[in-house]
C-alpha cells in the first residue's frame, strides 16, 4: 500500500472528525461586511491559526487594516520538493433576511437530501468547507507521516466577500515570504455535478463603471419645459440601448480586441456535457437567451466578453405624480470581459461611446468602480494534468476543464504581484445557495474533496 493510500484509509477512519471541525468553524459568524462582527472574523481567523499550529505549521494571525490573515508555513519532508500555496477565506456573507432560513445560519444542521446527508449553514460551503477539505488532508498527511509531502504555505483571508480591499495591500508588502511557491491551490469553484469533477482553466476579468448625465441645473415643470429642454433621463436610456446590436455584440468601439475563439478541444469537451440552456434558463422563469448569436451556450457564459446595465435611476420614482424633468440620471454598468481584452481599453472606450450618442448640452461623467483582467491557466501545466489525473482516480471519471463565468479577483492578485498561476479545483455544486438563504454543502462533496487534496499532495509530492 502507497502511503497515499494510507492517508486516504486515515481520512475514511477519522471522517466525522473532520466534519466535526468543519461545523465547529461554521458555528462562528465571521462576517466581514458588518462591524459587530469583527470580534468572530478574529475568532474565525484563530480556529485557522491554531489547527495549522497543530499540524506543525508555523501559523500565525497577521493584522491588516481590516479583518487579520492566517498565515503560515510547513517545510515538509525536506530537500527538493514542490512548494505549494494554499488560499481561502474564512469570512462569510451577511445571513440576512434570517426568516428565510430553514435552519439558523449559524448552528450548523445536517439534513438528509437527494446525494446524502448535506450540512446547512452560512459558509458551508463558501469558503469555510471548502478550506476545511485541505485543512483536513493536511491533517490526515500529519497523523499517518508526520509532516507534510510538500512544502506548503498557506494564506485565509477575512475579507473576501467584502472586495478584499487589504489583502492585495498585504500580499504585495509580504511578496518575498510568498512569492517562492510554484503554484497556488484555490479550492472556490464548483463541478460539474455531483459525479464530475471539473478544474477551472479560465475567469471572466470585469469592467464596472457609473455614468451620469447631467443636463439643466436644476429639475424642471416637465410642462414649462417639455418638448424644449433636454431630458436627461431620455438622452441616457437612448445611449445605453445601443450597447448591444440585434446579434447581441457589445459595440464600445474596439470591444472583442484581444477575444480569442476557444479551441476544438474545448468546444469538443463543453459539447459533450449535454448542458440544457433550455432548463438552466427554465429554473429562473426564463424561455430563451438574450446573448451573443451564433455562440454555444458554455461558450457565452464561460469565454464570450459580455455588457450588462446593473442599475438605472433618475428622475421621481416614489408613490403618485412629480411632473418633473429630473436634472441628472446615472446607470451602473458592468462589462465581463474575457483573456485577451485590455480593461483600460474598454473604460476609454464606453467613454467614447457614450460621447458619440449623447446630445450637445448632456455633461458626462464617469467613474470606474473596478476592473480586472480575465485570466486563462494554461491546460498543458503539469499541475493542471497532474490534478486531472488525481480527481479522475477520485471519480472514476475525467476532470472537466472549464470557465467560470465570474471573476475571482485574489487569482489576478496572485498572478501579478507574485508572478504565479493558480490551481482552481473546487467541489461546490450549482445548487448550493451559494450567498443566499439556507446554504448548503453535500457530504459527499466534502469526503470526496478532502480525499482528492490528499490524493493531489501525494501526487505532487511524489507519494
Amino acid at each position: 500500500m502507497s502511503t497515499t493510500e494510507q492517508v486516504l484509509a486515515r481520512i475514511d477512519a477519522t471522517f466525522e472528525a473532520a466534519q466535526g471541525r468543519w461545523i465547529d468553524w461554521l458555528r462562528i459568524p465571521s462576517v466581514s461586511a458588518q462591524p459587530k462582527h469583527a470580534g468572530d472574523c478574529r475568532a474565525a481567523a484563530e480556529f485557522a491559526r491554531a489547527e495549522l499550529a497543530s499540524m506543525g505549521f508555523d501559523a500565525t494571525v497577521r493584522d491588516t487594516a481590516g479583518h487579520p490573515v492566517v498565515a503560515a508555513h510547513h517545510a515538509g519532508p525536506g530537500g527538493d520538493v514542490p512548494h505549494l500555496l494554499y488560499y481561502g477565506h474564512y469570512d462569510v456573507q451577511p445571513a440576512e433576511p434570517f426568516e428565510l432560513w430553514t435552519y439558523p445560519p449559524f448552528e450548523p444542521t445536517i439534513v438528509e437530501g437527494p446525494h446524502g446527508k448535506r450540512v446547512y449553514a452560512r459558509g458551508a460551503v463558501d469558503d469555510k468547507g471548502q478550506v476545511q477539505m485541505w485543512l483536513s488532508a493536511f491533517r490526515a498527511w500529519f497523523e499517518e507521516t508526520g509532516t507534510m509531502p510538500c512544502r506548503i504555505s498557506v494564506l485565509i483571508e477575512g475579507e473576501e466577500e467584502t472586495g478584499s480591499v487589504n489583502f492585495k495591500p498585504f500580499v504585495e508588502a509580504n511578496r518575498e515570504e510568498f512569492n517562492k511557491a510554484d503554484i497556488i491551490v484555490i479550492s472556490d469553484t464548483g463541478m460539474w455535478d455531483v459525479d464530475t469533477p471539473a478544474i477551472s482553466t479560465s475567469l471572466r476579468g470585469m469592467v464596472y463603471m457609473e455614468v451620469t448625465l447631467k443636463a439643466a441645473s436644476r429639475d424642471l415643470h416637465s410642462g414649462m419645459y417639455g418638448g424644449s429642454a433636454l431630458n436627461p433621463i431620455n438622452a441616457l436610456t437612448a445611449a445605453l440601448g445601443q450597447l448591444k446590436n440585434a446579434e447581441g455584440r457589445v459595440m464600445v468601439p474596439g470591444y472583442y480586441d484581444g477575444v480569442r475563439d476557444i479551441s476544438s478541444r474545448q468546444s469538443n469537451q463543453w459539447s459533450a456535457l449535454g448542458f440544457s440552456e433550455e432548463k438552466f434558463l427554465g429554473d429562473i422563469g426564463l424561455t430563451e437567451h438574450y446573448g451573443e448569436k451564433g455562440r454555444g451556450a458554455l461558450e457565452r457564459l464561460w469565454a464570450r466578453p459580455t455588457c450588462d446595465i446593473c442599475g438605472i435611476w433618475g428622475g421621481y420614482a416614489g408613490p403618485g405624480t412629480k411632473t418633473v424633468i429630473a436634472a441628472e440620471a446615472g446607470a451602473k454598468v458592468s462589462f465581463r470581459l474575457v483573456p485577451g481584452q485590455d480593461p483600460a481599453k474598454v473604460v476609454e472606450g464606453f467613454k467614447a461611446f457614450m460621447q458619440a450618442r449623447v446630445p450637445k448640452d448632456a455633461k458626462l461623467v464617469f467613474t470606474v468602480l473596478g476592473q480586472g483582467n480575465g485570466l486563462e491557466i494554461p491546460i498543458d501545466s503539469p499541475f493542471v494534468q497532474m490534478a486531472s489525473t488525481v480527481l479522475e482516480e477520485e471519480y472514476g471519471k475525467a476532470a472537466v476543464l472549464t470557465g467560470c463565468g465570474g471573476s475571482i479577483p485574489v487569482v489576478e492578485t496572485f498572478q501579478t504581484v507574485l508572478g504565479l498561476d493558480s490551481l482552481l479545483v473546487g467541489f461546490g455544486l450549482d445548487d448550493d445557495q451559494v450567498h443566499s438563504p439556507n446554504e448548503k454543502f453535500e457530504v459527499t462533496c466534502f469526503r470526496h474533496g478532502l480525499r482528492s487534496h490528499a490524493r493531489l499532495l501525494g501526487k505532487i509530492g511524489g507519494k
